[in-house]
């Protein structure tokens, strides 16, 4: 009886849904060709100079500060959709909500089990990272992201442009390659996109490196008091004059030179594994722009989610060593 109610949709109407999508990418393709991309690691302005700080500098608009804002935006809203699913008295929630809900009751569990008494105080840190560093490595995902934007003048050559239509007195171009034989005009242009992803810009992975390094410090001295240098300058045993002072007290200064290090490897694992996979997505586009990229379009997004967990997961870890003492084992589940 299914089979002669879905008459030609005798596949599913999905797969003809995709086939004639992949139709349409090749047929899009062969009239606009994929161009080489622009990739630079500094995040591209989108204005000029807004003002000027004594120590920073020149404050400029850029592309991942809006992503960064947008993605801000979206954390919230998420947030008061599920205080709204909560609020309404459902016993299980359902749709974005449910899975939110679903993910947080997760890393609370982790939290719980690793920082006991402290993981109310630890928890909303990690659950805000994951949440943020999620939004934002999964922006790269989203259509017109890296791919809309300003047309200005390349600095060291590039691709001309040419008008393919016109909505009123406004021109719509697109940057087109040379033709077959011919290199690149040295006066050509370049695409300087509205968004893109945030997690590709040092600045914010190392902000929230420095975040969450800070706090594991303030944590620490909020747990153990001014015990909690010991931890890194152990005088006590060093003036012992005991052959195992010494040594502890040199690795009291490796754990304060491995605390800087800590800094280093949250900014440079976030941004390094989102970087890498814009640039993927970007080269895949432009050798093979039907349907391949769609496969590393699922690699991303599963990278995306792992690197946001791991950040908050370290983050957590951190937190948690810094607030148990020496030598303690659990006293404060």
């Amino acid at each position: 009886m299914e089979a002669k109610k879905t008459g030609v949709w005798r596949w599913g109407i999905n797969r003809w849904l995709v086939l004639a999508l992949i139709v349409f990418g090749a047929l899009a393709a062969s009239a606009y060709p994929p161009v080489r991309p622009h990739i630079q690691l500094p995040a591209e302005p989108l204005t000029g100079v807004l003002f000027t700080l004594p120590v920073i500098g020149e404050f400029r608009l850029t592309n991942t500060l809006v992503a960064l804002a947008l993605a801000d935006i979206l954390v919230l809203l998420l947030g008061l959709s599920v205080r709204r699913a909560v609020a309404s008295g459902a016993l299980v929630l359902k749709g974005i909500s449910g899975a939110v809900e679903a993910l947080l009751e997760m890393l609370y569990r982790l939290t719980e089990s690793s920082a006991g008494r402290w993981t109310r105080h630890i928890f909303p840190w990690m659950g805000s990272i994951v949440l943020l560093v999620l939004v934002a490595n999964w922006m790269e995902l989203i259509p017109g992201v890296d791919s809309i934007g300003i047309i200005e003048p390349a600095e060291h050559g590039g691709y001309p442009i040419r008008e393919v239509a016109r909505l009123g007195d406004l021109p719509i171009v697109s940057v087109v390659p040379p033709p077959k034989g011919e290199t690149e005009v040295e006066h050509g242009y370049q695409l300087v996109p509205y968004l893109r992803a945030v997690s590709t810009d040092l600045n914010f992975t190392l902000a929230l490196a420095l975040v969450s390094v800070t706090m594991t410090q303030v944590y620490g001295i909020r747990a153990r008091g001014l015990g909690y240098f010991s931890k890194f300058f152990n005088f006590k045993e060093l003036v012992s004059g005991s052959f195992f002072g010494g040594i502890n007290f040199g690795v009291g200064i490796l754990e304060l030179i491995s605390e800087f290090s800590k800094i280093l490897s949250f900014t440079f694992r976030l941004f390094a594994n989102i970087f890498a996979g814009s640039v993927l997505l970007f080269v895949i586009g432009s050798l093979v722009p039907v349907f391949a990229q769609s496969i590393f379009l699922i690699l991303e997004f599963f990278v995306g989610m792992i690197q946001a967990i791991v950040f908050g997961l370290l983050t957590m870890i951190f937190m948690a060593q810094a607030t148990a003492g020496h030598g303690d084992s659990g006293s404060g589940h």
